[in-house]
């Protein structure tokens, strides 16, 4: 078995921070979010692994590498434009070969991995066997519509009237039946070649479609909202460790994690709360719920449930919560004060802030 991991996606949605960084790559628990698709993909047993890259190869061939420090051998296949979900799985038809592949959204993050549905997939082996999640916004997902006997019978991508709250999870088990499926479709409305498509082809065509129901955490990080409250999730599960310095003159609460090279002065930490390594914090409280990456520097201020990226700068800013900070921001005072600043600031900004 194989594994296909998408992350060629333009992550409009998360703009500006994507103007110049992959959304795959924006850090969860300062840990960036494809990470933890690899680490299941990993997990689950599965070594050979694809990964679709487009404009941000450069940046994902980067930071992942060869897949060896996940315990993965990786081979990057190019998407040249973001056409669809099944465009992705026809341009890795030669590297799939006649294999049954785990198709995984890299923006996408599951507590629990998959490791079950991997299991189940390989002893039942059933043409697809796909994800699903009720929400309360079945329109902006890939919907499937059951039969009285709970199987899978139709599936409609983002419908203006869906025929059910059941969403389509990003990770898909499949046969090589799928190329078939995808060498019929045409682009739909959006210009795409849709998965929903194929998987539909397979019903019609009297293939088996499995379906299996999230019971445990999902969520598709493809906004500043999700990104924050995966980070939460995620940093609540986070054991306290203190490898940097933290002079007497500071107080730290709860689950707090001070990476190698951190140093807090004068400071209060309330976690969960993760500070990267290198990074200085003085004389600033850092509330729960917020990831401070390598090398940021936060000094007189106060931030709650956010996620600052690498090298940031905050100082002399009296309340910040909710946001997202890009790489090399600059953050600091100007005139006037709101009681708190909401901001998602992209990568190399500086922007002055009452206080």
């Amino acid at each position: 078995m194989k594994a296909l991991v998408l992350a060629g996606g333009a992550g409009t949605r998360l703009r500006p921070i994507t103007h110049t960084s992959a959304k795959q790559l924006v850090p969860v628990a300062n840990k960036p979010v494809l990470f933890y698709g690899l680490e299941a993909v990993a997990a689950a047993g599965v070594r050979e692994t694809g990964i679709v890259v487009g404009d941000t190869h450069a940046e994902i061939e980067a930071a992942v590498g060869d897949g060896s420090a996940f315990g993965l051998q990786v081979t990057y296949l190019r998407q040249h434009a973001p056409l669809g979900l099944a465009h992705a799985v026809a341009i890795a038809r030669d590297y799939l070969g006649d294999d049954d592949f785990v198709m995984y959204l890299g923006d996408n993050f599951i507590v629990g991995g998959i490791n079950g549905l991997v299991d189940r997939f390989a002893h039942d082996r059933p043409a697809a066997q796909i994800m699903l999640t009720q929400v309360a916004d079945p329109g902006q997902f890939g919907v499937a519509e059951l039969d009285s006997e709970g199987r899978v019978a139709g599936l409609e991508e983002k419908p203006r009237h869906p025929k059910s709250d059941l969403a389509l999870v990003g990770v898909y088990m499949f046969t090589a039946a799928i190329h078939d499926a995808v060498a019929e479709l045409k682009p739909s409305g959006r210009g795409e070649l849709e998965i929903t498509d194929a998987i539909q082809w397979l019903i019609d065509a009297g293939h088996r479609v499995e379906s299996t129901m999230v019971t445990g955490y999902w969520k598709d990080t493809g906004n500043v909202t999700d990104m924050l409250e995966v980070n939460r999730l995620v940093l609540e599960s986070l054991p306290a460790r203190v490898e940097g310095t933290v002079d007497p003159g500071s107080e730290l609460i709860g689950r707090v994690v001070v990476e190698p090279g951190a140093m807090v002065t004068r400071s209060r930490i309330v976690g969960p709360a993760v500070i990267g390594a290198g990074a200085v914090i003085t004389g600033s409280y850092i509330g729960p719920f917020t990831s401070i990456a390598a090398g940021c520097s936060v000094s007189h201020s106060e931030i709650e449930y956010s996620i600052v990226l690498p090298r940031a700068s905050i100082s002399g800013v009296g309340r910040i919560e909710a946001s997202l900070i890009g790489h090399d921001v600059e953050v600091t005072p100007a005139p006037a004060t709101p009681r708190a600043h909401r901001l998602v600031l992209g990568d190399h900004s500086k922007v002055q802030i009452s206080c």
